[in-house]
C-alpha cells in the first residue's frame, strides 16, 4: 500500500503521441492550464534528477510560462495533508492514509511555486472536479478547454480529463509534460486519452499555439 518507487522512463516523443479521434482546435483564449498535484509527496517517488519527472517538470514551467503570456489561468491542485478518512474515502484502500502536513510532504515543489494569481485547489478525488470550484472557475472566465500537466498520467489525470469531456470541456494532454509510475501506464494513459475524451499534444504544440504562431 502507498506509492511504489518510480524507476527511471523515457517521456514519449512527439512521434509516439497517439493520435485523436477528436479534432478540436486549441484556443488559448478559451483554456486553463491545469498544474496536477506537483507536491513534494508525489514527486519524492520518482528516481530524482532524471526521466521521466526533470524533464516534465521542465516542460511544465515551459507550459506555465507561456500561459501566464498567453493570459491563461493557472489552476493548481494539491491534497492536504492528514487527511480525514471520510475525506479520504476509498483512496485509503488502495493508497493508505496518504501525505502527512510536514515540509516533505504537502507543499508544491519550488520549482512550481505558485503566483499570487494562480488558484490552488484543494484536492480531495483523483480528478481535479470532485469536490471542488473548478468548473465553476472556468465558466466564470470563458474557460472551455483545459490543459492537463502533471501527475500522475493514469490516475488523476487521466481522471480529470474523463470529467472534463463529460462537462464539456475540452482536455488538451500535455504529453511531456506529466509522469506515471511507469511508460507503459503512460502511454495507456495518452491512448485512452486519444481515443475517447481528448487530445494529447506535445509542450512544444501547445507553446506554439500559446504563442500564435501555429495552430494545435
Amino acid at each position: 500500500m502507498g506509492l511504489p518507487k518510480i524507476a527511471s522512463y523515457e517521456l514519449p516523443s512527439v512521434a509516439q503521441i497517439p493520435l485523436a479521434r477528436a479534432k478540436w482546435a486549441f484556443d488559448p483564449d478559451r483554456a486553463a492550464l491545469l498544474i496536477h498535484d506537483m507536491q513534494n509527496y508525489f514527486v519524492g517517488a520518482f528516481e530524482p534528477d532524471v526521466s521521466p519527472i526533470t524533464p516534465a517538470i521542465s516542460n511544465i514551467v515551459r507550459l506555465k510560462t507561456a500561459a501566464v503570456t498567453a493570459g491563461m489561468p493557472v489552476v493548481y491542485t494539491a491534497q492536504n495533508g492528514n487527511q480525514d478518512r471520510r475525506d479520504r474515502g476509498l483512496q485509503a484502500d488502495l493508497w493508505g492514509p496518504g501525505m502527512s502536513t510536514m515540509p516533505e510532504h504537502q507543499p508544491i515543489i519550488d520549482l512550481l511555486r505558485p503566483a499570487a494569481d494562480d488558484i490552488v485547489l484543494v484536492k480531495h478525488r483523483y480528478s481535479a472536479f470532485q469536490q471542488s470550484n473548478l468548473a465553476h472557475l472556468m465558466r466564470v472566465r470563458g474557460r472551455d478547454q483545459i490543459v492537463i500537466s502533471g501527475i500522475y498520467a493514469h490516475i488523476g489525470c487521466l481522471m480529470t480529463a474523463g470529467e472534463a469531456f463529460q462537462r464539456d470541456i475540452k482536455p488538451f494532454f500535455a504529453a511531456d509534460a506529466m509522469a506515471d509510475f511507469s511508460r507503459e501506464q503512460h502511454d495507456m494513459a495518452l491512448s485512452y486519452v486519444a481515443a475517447t475524451c481528448g487530445i494529447p499534444l506535445s509542450v512544444e504544440t501547445l507553446i506554439r499555439a500559446m504563442s500564435g504562431r501555429a495552430d494545435a
